[in-house]
């Protein structure tokens, strides 16, 4: 059976195979070191401890340490004990049967990321020790499944200060992404009698997913030249909608329709679900403010770390309206699944300033790149039309008819990784179909952006 030794502070899992014992624990130490699991220079535990600890003899552990210095994967010196050789570690293969080799692009433009090396990495250090010296011990028991209360008031104050949300803590509930909360969501919407949820004709089949696992119907609502049209909610519970910012169009939901969807959600007891998935980012217009703010009991407000600060974070809340907090709470499950530590510091970041202070700074820096787009298109590819840029980190380009696939496969085939219009349609929309790229420019780094840029303009029709 598979033994554990913990001697002179290294624990280990060894599990012998082939015949006899001294061939399997002989065979189980070398893998163990061919791997890398034990590190160069790692001293080993004495014949004795080991067979203390694996309950054999002495003389098995002594045989196996003398073949395995004998083929070289150990080394024995009088006095210093027995230690793992210097040799080149051999990983396991990453590709083994059912797995594919990952081929990372050149150039990653497809949207969805920040630029994860400027996560301010000295600013949330900081923060997180802060944090954890001010925690009171019970805090890092399991918790409120809805998350922790300093993160809850934290973000109650900064999204009434920056979105205009009406939140209170505890009708915050704290997720790992949006998704997730989509998931409850669901959830909570098929208890309560929901059948279908309206959502828009481009948006992501991740959201959309959530909605259908939980046994809803997903209707795509029309697109026109205002933008999504939530009039063809009729017949459905909650409404989907990123109002601020439409993904992936980038245009803001037109004031009329902004006023339609709450009275159509007062009239009817529906809810309208708001995705802000990037409210921080604005360029060239005064930011538009939450839906929810409108009519907090009717709709219900996400927002997410992942494009200020970094997704792997796996931080994101809901505002929910009163009658849905609990309900909510409850689909989430008992015990809180996002981690304590990472929500206290996000907490100190945001009382502290900092956060602010970081997206001032990336909202300044996510300008000048996508000013350096819009111009570098109109210099090499002026037949290219470039829309949904007064906020956000993606641009459209408007691409002549019939051009997108060959444009996405040319793109790829040059290590440019892109993502077409039509990547994001939904299955049912109705809209007339648009050839365009949907260009993030988010990812690359500030180090890689000119020459990201420049064969970006390269693969353009």
């Amino acid at each position: 059976m598979p033994k554990t030794w913990a001697t002179l502070g290294v624990d280990l899992h060894l599990e012998p195979t082939g015949p006899g014992l001294r061939r399997g624990l002989t065979d189980a130490l070398r893998e163990t070191v061919r791997t890398g699991r034990l590190a160069p220079g790692t001293r080993l535990p004495s014949s004795r401890s080991l067979a203390a600890d694996l309950g054999v003899a002495r003389n098995t552990v002594a045989d196996a340490y003398t073949d395995l210095v004998a083929e070289g994967w150990l080394t024995s010196k009088q006095g210093s004990g027995t230690r793992v050789a210097d040799r080149a570690v051999i990983p396991p293969s990453a590709t083994g049967p059912g797995r594919r080799a990952s081929h990372r692009p050149a150039h990653d433009f497809r949207p969805g990321t920040p630029d994860l090396t400027a996560f301010p990495r000295g600013e949330w250090l900081k923060a997180a020790r802060r944090a954890l010296l001010a925690a009171p011990h019970h805090t890092l028991g399991y918790g409120d499944p809805r998350g922790s209360v300093e993160l809850r008031t934290a973000l109650a104050g900064y999204l009434a200060r920056v979105r205009g949300v009406r939140a209170d803590p505890d009708r915050i509930l704290i997720t790992a992404g949006c998704a997730h909360g989509l998931r409850i969501l669901g959830t909570v919407l098929r208890a309560r009698g929901v059948r279908s949820v309206a959502v828009e004709s481009y948006g992501l089949d991740v959201h959309w997913n959530q909605l259908t696992a939980a046994d809803l119907r997903a209707e795509a609502l029309p697109y026109d030249e205002l933008g999504t049209d939530p009039g063809g909610a009729a017949g459905s519970g909650a409404v989907l909608l990123t109002p601020a910012h439409q993904f992936p169009m980038g245009v803001p939901l037109h004031r009329d329709r902004r006023t339609a969807v709450v009275d159509w959600a007062r009239r009817t007891g529906g809810l309208v679900l708001e995705d802000d998935y990037d409210g921080e980012f604005r360029y060239d217009r005064q930011p538009v403010g939450a839906l929810q703010g409108l009519d907090p009991d009717h709709v219900v407000y996400l927002g997410t770390a992942s494009k200020s600060l970094a997704p792997g974070l796996r931080l994101a809340w809901m505002v929910l309206p009163p009658a849905l907090a609990e309900a909510a709470a409850e689909a989430k499950g008992k015990v809180d699944t996002c981690g304590v530590l990472d929500q206290l510091t996000l907490a100190e970041f945001i009382v502290s300033g900092a956060y602010d202070r970081h997206v001032r700074a990336s909202r300044l820096r996510y300008r000048r790149r996508r000013d350096a787009l819009v111009a570098a298109l109109a210099l090499h590819a002026p037949d290219v039309h470039v829309t949904g840029i007064a906020a956000g980190l993606h641009a459209v380009l408007r691409l002549p008819p019939g051009t997108e696939q060959s444009v996405v496969q040319s793109a790829a085939w040059q290590g440019v990784a892109l993502h077409g219009l039509s990547y994001f349609r939904h299955p049912k929309a109705v809209t007339e179909r648009l050839d365009a790229l949907v260009v993030g420019y988010g990812a690359p780094s500030d180090r890689a952006w000119a020459g990201a840029l420049e064969a970006l303009c390269r693969v353009m029709p």
